[in-house]
């Protein structure tokens, strides 16, 4: 039978009618006040995050940074005293006093190379610190994300956050403790001693300043824009990637590799022109920053020339007022890197988090229930269940009443679109009914801690997914704390043990991407043993065994009887033998039950299963099991 999709391509936002991921990109990616506000806010706010626990070794590297500035202003104090008083008094043979000026510049030297060197590997340690937080965090945050989110999210917009998002933030992170404290430390203590050392010089260098300012806030604005369509460019070039890779059977099938490359071209030309402007932006900020200070400069050396032949200045202050324009805009080119690097890494943060601000539509219960220790567990009960994906949409289901009893095996068959995956996914609590309730064993399933409402229901998909490693940890991915004859013995129960024994290093071989290197069978039955590992009540299955040959078929089916035993079994039924299995059959017209019973009483009647049992005959020339044999 064809697979029950259309339920998938609906699920957009959440049940709730929340805004979903793309209701959230647009509003990352557009340039609107009201949308710059709320990206701001959410950057400010996972700023604040993840500097909290930071405070006392921030405190810390601030003070080591304030040191470090001090210790670097008295240096050309000490060479214009030595210029104003150490010259003089050595012509005159007096060498005392340049010695002293000499040694003190010299400690003054190496007491800065000390506390840069302390503040650099200070400082780097808490960036790090916060990076890992972050990556940490976010990938912690996005597979608790329901399932809602990701099945709505573009391929790979996840991976974006964590790839080149994060990497944005790591570039900051790296130079920024440094590039904001020091420069900030060294413009203000540079101004101070400037109006300190001759007030009508320094305010030629604040006047300056206003120009600086307006340059500032122009590139600020123009930068955050700009490297926001950066970071937009990039996601969107992981995304068909990462989308072309997944795929690569399709692509290559369809001779679809030519339009694919087209398409990435024309996305990394994007990327290319984003990027240009950003560089653009960056271009014109830093050569301003220098026309400024060599205008500076220019205008100091003119007016100390003209104070110096009136006697109101000294030719060691102006030395020092000149080595002090210097240390003033090599900060400030600094700062134009600190904020280069931080307006990729504010996008990046924007990004994530929309990521973080995703709407939760499957909450923990404050108070969890526990499922209760019944005596036949796995009674499973819908109560006038309704269920849409979205406010907009129409219902998948509308008032569906249903009840499975403790260890019956139910198979849902009906076509494309009837509603049998949302109403698996809504057992399994990978979505919530938008009205009515589900219970198993007398519990609201929203009301039951999600770790053990996991352990309680297993669901296997169509086509079970494993995961990079052995092919024991794959079988203990639901009990960890397995021993290997724990693993062994579930392996047997399902008739795994054979094949698994014959490979290369047995339990312990690597099953490498997704299981490549076994077979559709064996891979359903690793899944199988994992699911006879974990023990759940109830068993969500879609069966997936209508691609298969005959005695993979048969050996799966085998698998099935041993796992179903003694639990209660939800099966989405694609071929008729897996249906033949079933204690009851229900047949899903429009999220409508519409014919309920054993699968050979309804296949001798002339319903709708009968229909379907009669086109899957023909379409296997009679060779298909009989559900009267079960």
């Amino acid at each position: 039978m064809p697979e029950d999709r259309q339920e998938n391509d609906t699920a957009a936002p959440g049940p709730s009618g929340a805004p979903g991921p793309d209701v959230d990109r647009a509003a990352d990616e557009a340039d609107g006040r009201p949308d710059d506000r709320r990206l701001r806010e959410r950057r400010n706010q996972l700023l604040r995050t993840l500097l909290a626990p930071e405070r006392r070794r921030l405190t810390r590297a601030v003070g080591l940074a304030l040191l470090e500035n001090v210790c670097a202003l008295v240096t050309p104090l000490l060479i214009a005293a030595a210029i104003d008083r150490g010259v003089p008094a050595a012509a005159d043979g007096r060498w005392g006093p340049l010695t002293a000026y000499a040694a003190l510049a010299l400690t003054a030297g190496t007491a800065t190379a000390t506390l840069r060197y302390g503040f650099l590997r200070y400082s780097g340690n808490i960036a790090q610190t916060l990076l890992f937080r972050l990556r940490c965090r976010t990938f912690a945050h996005a597979v608790r994300l329901p399932l809602s989110y990701h099945e709505a999210a573009p391929s790979g917009s996840v991976v974006a956050r964590l790839s080149s998002d994060v990497e944005s933030v790591e570039e900051v992170l790296e130079m920024g403790l440094d590039g904001l404290f020091s420069a900030l430390f060294s413009m203000v203590g540079t101004v101070a001693v400037m109006l300190w050392l001759d007030l009508p010089m320094a305010a030629v260098v604040l006047a300056l300043f206003i120009p600086l300012y307006l340059l500032t806030r122009w590139f600020r604005d123009r930068s955050r824009r700009a490297y926001r369509r950066t970071r937009g460019a990039t996601e969107r070039i992981v995304q068909h990637t990462g989308e072309t890779y997944n795929g690569i059977r399709a692509v290559q099938a369809f001779r679809k590799e030519g339009e694919n490359t087209a398409r990435l071209r024309e996305m990394d030309a994007t990327y290319a022109t984003a990027r240009a402007a950003s560089g653009r932006v960056s271009a014109c900020f830093s050569g301003g920053v220098k026309l400024i200070g060599n205008l500076s400069l220019a205008l100091l050396l003119a007016l100390g020339a003209f104070r110096i032949a009136g006697g109101h200045l000294e030719a060691g202050a102006l030395t020092a007022f000149l080595l002090y324009v210097h240390r003033l805009y090599d900060p400030i080119d600094e700062l134009a890197s600190f904020a280069n690097a931080f307006s990729a890494a504010s996008a990046g943060l924007e990004r994530i988090g929309v990521l973080f601000h995703a709407p939760d539509t499957l909450p923990e219960p404050a108070d969890p229930e526990p499922l209760p220790a019944v005596s036949a567990p796995g009674r499973v009960r819908f109560e006038d269940v309704r269920f849409r994906y979205t406010a907009s949409s129409p219902h998948v289901l509308a008032g569906l009443d249903l009840e499975l009893a403790p260890a019956e095996t139910v198979a849902l068959v009906g076509t494309t679109g009837a509603g049998k995956s949302t109403l698996a996914k809504l057992l399994a609590r990978l979505y919530d009914p938008t009205g009515g309730r589900i219970t198993l064993d007398g519990a609201d399933l929203r009301e039951v801690a999600d770790a053990e409402l996991r352990s309680g229901v297993c669901m296997v998909t169509q086509e079970p997914f494993l995961f990079s490693g052995s092919v024991a940890d794959n079988i203990a991915l639901g009990r960890p704390d397995a021993t290997r004859a724990d693993i062994v013995a579930a392996a047997e129960a399902v008739g795994a043990h054979g094949f698994i024994s014959a490979l290369p290093e047995g339990y312990d071989s690597d099953v490498h991407k997704r299981g490549a290197g076994l077979s559709a069978g064996q891979r359903q039955l690793v899944a199988l043993a994992r699911v006879m590992l974990s023990a759940p009540r109830v068993l969500i299955l879609d069966e997936a065994t209508s691609s298969m040959d005959a005695p993979t078929e048969r050996a799966v089916h085998t698998a099935l009887h041993r796992v179903l035993a003694g639990r209660t079994a939800l099966i989405i039924a694609h071929s008729l033998t897996t249906a033949a299995i079933a204690d009851r059959v229900l047949v899903l017209e429009n999220g409508v039950v519409v014919e309920d019973g054993p699968p050979a009483v309804l296949a001798a009647g002339d319903g709708p299963f009968a229909g379907l049992y009669r086109g899957w005959l023909s379409a296997t020339d009679g060779r298909t099991h009989h559900p009267a044999h079960h």
